[in-house]
């Protein structure tokens, strides 16, 4: 799965920084940096939909989302972290209608 490649990566990143890589000189500017960065980019997906431009709108969430897996990363949290709790969410909202 790409996510868990990406997490990978930026995790490979963080222990082993490289000069000339975006997501280790994001991490070495630290989480104030990485929050503010993930704050451009939800703006950017925000003005992407009220466009319309759908693949526009693809290409800005996929930024964020990667922004958030640098912040994830940084704060020892994996996607499926996320994703287990979107599970249980999920769950017991079925579990609310029986």
């Amino acid at each position: 799965m790409i996510l868990d490649d990406l997490q990978t990566v930026i995790l490979d990143r963080k222990n082993h920084p490289q000069a000339e890589s975006y997501v280790s000189t994001l991490l070495a500017k630290g989480k104030d940096e990485i929050l503010k960065k993930i704050g451009e980019e939800a703006i950017e997906v925000i003005v992407a939909s009220k466009s319309g431009d759908r693949q526009q709108v693809i290409h800005e969430l996929a930024d964020l989302w990667f922004h958030c897996m640098v912040l994830m990363t940084e704060d020892g949290v994996s996607h499926k972290d996320v994703f287990g709790e979107l599970e249980r969410r999920f769950n017991k909202k079925e579990n609310c209608h029986e």
